[in-house]
Formats: structure tokens, sequence, C-alpha cells
């Protein structure tokens, strides 16, 4: 993965973006957090995720939420969408995707906190919304993906078949 300054960047305004076809964490980018001394949330909401179901090879759609607290290094956003493309030919279930992706970001830009969403529309008559997260061990964050995950869902939105 590549870890960059905002000088280094390769992506961002580059006009002849290679698509990745499959699965590819190295696209992913970075840039120095220029605000460390306050914490903040960054979220990315990306409706337009795709994915294969590994079994039968058809498509699945969902709209993947990530939030995060930085740290020293934040995920530069271009890189971010190709990454994400890259899962289109990619055959996984729903929770192993959403945990990649936590896993993969964390890896990369080790932030203090992090939770990733899946909101999949309805197959079969049944959707499936994967959640998980991390706090960085042995910190305030630790305590906060704790109990952000122990009250998740409490009041879970009306669902109008997405």
């Amino acid at each position: 993965m590549n870890n960059r300054t905002n000088e280094g960047l390769s992506l961002l305004g580059n006009k002849s973006t290679k698509y990745p076809d499959n699965y590819a964490p190295e696209v992913l980018e970075t840039f120095e957090n220029k605000h460390r001394d306050n914490d903040y949330f960054v979220k990315f909401n990306c409706p337009e995720f795709t994915s294969l179901c590994p079994i039968t090879g058809q498509p699945d759609f969902a709209c993947i939420y990530i939030s995060y607290v930085p740290d020293v290094k934040m995920v530069e956003s271009k890189s971010l969408k190709l990454y994400l493309y890259s899962f289109r030919n990619h055959g996984d279930f729903h929770e192993d995707c959403v945990n990649i992706i936590m896993k993969d970001l964390i890896r990369l830009m080790d932030p203090k906190y992090i939770e990733v969403w899946g909101k999949f529309t309805p197959r079969g008559g049944i959707s499936i919304d994967p959640y998980c997260n991390y706090g960085r061990p042995d910190t305030i964050w630790e305590k906060v993906a704790f109990d952000r995950l122990s009250h998740h869902d409490m009041y879970p939105e009306k669902i109008d078949n997405r």
C-alpha cells in the first residue's frame, strides 16, 4: 500500500486512471492529517458498491458507510473509490466485504477509530447489513468501539425495499 504525502499522490488529478479488475488494496493512498491537534470524524458514503456472491456469482449491491477518526494518516478519496471499485468482480459474503475493507484501512492508516457499515439491497427477500468497528487498543477509542458496537442499530430504520 502506498503511504505518500500530499505531494506524492499519484491518483488524484490523474487523467488516465486505470480501474482495477479485481480486489486491489495496493491502490490505496494516504496523506498527512493536518489537524492532529483535535479529534474529528471523516465519513465516506459509497452508494454504488458492488461485489459478487461467492457461491452464485450474482452481483450484490450496497451502500457502504466508512467513518473514522484519523491519527497521522488519512485515506485519499480517489484511491478509496478505486479500491471499493475493485470489489466489483470479487466474490465474498457481505460480512467478509465490510471486515476486509475495515482491516485494509486499519493497516493503511492506523486510525484511532474506524467503523464500516454495509447496507446491502435485498436478494431473495432479505437484506443483510453487516457492521464492524475498531478502536485503538488501550485508548479511549477502544471503549468507544465497544459502546458503539453494543448499541449499534438499537433503533433500525424503516426499510422500504431500499
